[in-house]
């Protein structure tokens, strides 16, 4: 499969690149970007082709991955669909669930697989365990934090985008797609706070009967950064195992995902209709935020 990279950022070189490349059932074709100079820097350290027009790119390949911020994605990834293009997609799928709805409807009337990289879901430790306890009945609370030092430590990860939606749109994916997995879909979001910093709390009520508790920040202590996963039921608690793994081999797992997807034309768990559903648990809990008072 012949792919295309849409993006030149820090993840786009630290991740994208190195796992599109090193990938032995992929063929990558080339980088597009919105700094030319940057793309073409790109594009000569791996030894393909800097592209000036993402029509030309999505005309040369069979799919394309992006990295870029979200409502840059969700414009060019409904635009590749269109054009033919499966879609390795990051999260959040879109900033608004109306972006986002796009860009499945796009995939939908393409025929075009999709696979949005959710880092957890492609470690095999911790997706050996999402499977495991989502076998498991019973479940009656879960607590996830997720908590950065983006904007309290040299982060490379500290952009625009991430100052302006903050760590609900940043890391509340990640927690997300641990979560529904296992308690099921959110029926409903209860409540939503700020803490300290872009620091937010959501309880949300989820159809398996369970609540769940995320806290999530950016903004947290390097000292205090890290993840963490409880749940608690009738088997007792378990804990989201942690993982070494680093994010060019999740990746080259979420390129596996994406080429199944394409070859069987069954949709991957993590496809653009999930990232969809993302988006509407996080604008809801985003209105309640907005209506709160800090």
């Amino acid at each position: 499969m012949r792919i295309g990279l849409l993006g030149t950022g820090p993840w786009a070189q630290m991740a994208h690149a190195p796992a599109l490349g090193g990938h032995d059932e992929l063929d990558f074709a080339g980088v597009w970007g919105r700094r030319p100079e940057a793309a073409k820097e790109l594009a000569e350290r791996h030894g393909v082709r800097a592209y000036d027009d993402t029509d030309e790119l999505f005309a040369d390949v069979d799919a394309v991955a992006v990295a870029l911020p979200p409502d840059v994605q969700a414009g060019l990834a409904a635009r590749a669909a269109r054009a033919g293009c499966h879609l390795l997609l990051d999260k959040p799928l879109a900033p608004t669930v109306e972006q986002g709805r796009a860009v499945v409807e796009a995939a939908e009337e393409a025929g075009v697989a999709s696979v949005v990289f959710f880092t957890t879901r492609f470690q095999p430790g911790p997706q050996a365990w999402i499977t495991e306890q989502a076998a498991v009945p019973g479940w009656f609370t879960g607590r996830a934090q997720w908590l950065g030092a983006v904007f309290t430590s040299e982060s490379p990860f500290a952009t625009p985008w991430r100052r302006e939606k903050g760590a609900l749109w940043d890391v509340g994916p990640h927690a997300l797609s641990v979560l529904l997995p296992v308690l099921g879909d959110v029926r409903r979001v209860t409540a939503a706070a700020y803490g300290p910093g872009d620091t937010a709390h959501v309880v949300l009520d989820h159809a398996g009967g369970a609540s769940s508790t995320l806290t999530l920040s950016l903004t947290a202590p390097p000292a205090a950064a890290g993840a963490a996963v409880e749940l608690r039921g009738e088997a007792g608690v378990a804990v989201l195992p942690q993982s070494s793994d680093g994010a060019v081999p999740a990746l080259k797992r979420a390129a596996d995902a994406l080429l199944a997807a394409a070859r069987t034309g069954r949709p991957h768990a993590c496809d653009a209709a999930f990232g969809l559903r993302v988006t509407e648990i996080l604008t809801a809990a985003e209105d309640l935020l907005n209506g709160g008072a800090r």
